[in-house]
């Protein structure tokens, strides 16, 4: 059975930092990209990252560029955000997921994904 594990949320400081970690299990993590979401209240949900199934091609919305980093272990079946210089409005529920199609890290929209997570709150404020 697929499943994805995401971890790591929590509350932090504006300015702060945190790494969420998302663990799949019933599949080989390399067979599939996977991309992180998030969704505050009152929201859509929105992509934050993808990362291609080899982990060499990456996107990530304008709203976190140059202060989030995703990266995979596919020898550990993880995939991981690092969360730097956070904002409040970086506080939302964040998902990751899983697509079965190769070019689905590029176009990074939740409709193209095919399994997801229960997600993790991430909080910024003081």
């Amino acid at each position: 059975q697929l499943q994805l594990v995401e971890s790591g949320g929590g509350l932090v400081q504006p300015g702060g930092s945190l790494r969420l970690s998302c663990a799949a299990s019933g599949f080989t993590s390399n067979s599939y990209v996977i991309g992180w979401f998030r969704q505050a209240p009152g929201k859509e949900r929105e992509g934050v990252s993808c990362i291609s199934k080899s982990g060499g091609s990456t996107k990530y919305a304008d709203s976190v560029k140059g202060r989030f980093t995703i990266s995979r272990d596919n020898a550990a079946n993880t995939v991981y955000m690092q969360m730097n210089s956070m904002k409040p409005e970086d506080t939302a529920v964040y998902y990751c997921a899983a697509a079965s199609s190769t070019s689905s890290w590029y176009n990074c929209d939740y409709s193209g994904m095919n399994y997801w997570g229960k997600g993790t709150m991430v909080t910024v404020s003081s």
